[in-house]
């Protein structure tokens, strides 16, 4: 059982790592204006990661042109949440649950 849990936090956390993999080619991809959000790649990129990003733009709209919304995201997704799951896949791993 423990091993299996350890496993789904594994798992979890380089899911997040991809996804912010994901986040910050977007936000790059963003700088480019020629880029068709349209196309395939793009389309399945902004599917991928517009909804998540659109919550933080909803508390920090753009200001003067510049969208500081993904450094929110960033902060959130990369520490806040890693840490998250490292600080409980370890706690499975060792046995104390908390609960």
């Amino acid at each position: 059982m423990d091993a299996s849990l350890s496993l789904l936090f594994t798992t979890l956390s380089t899911a997040l790592q991809f996804y912010l993999v994901l986040l910050i080619i977007r936000i790059l991809l963003s700088w480019f204006p020629n880029v068709n959000w349209y196309n395939p790649p793009f389309s399945i990129l902004s599917q991928l990661t517009d909804p998540y990003l659109n919550l933080f733009r909803a508390i920090i709209p753009p200001l003067g042109g510049l969208d500081f919304s993904p450094m929110l995201a960033i902060f959130l997704l990369n520490p806040v949440l890693s840490t998250l799951l490292n600080t409980v896949s370890r706690q499975v791993a060792y046995g104390s649950y908390g609960f």
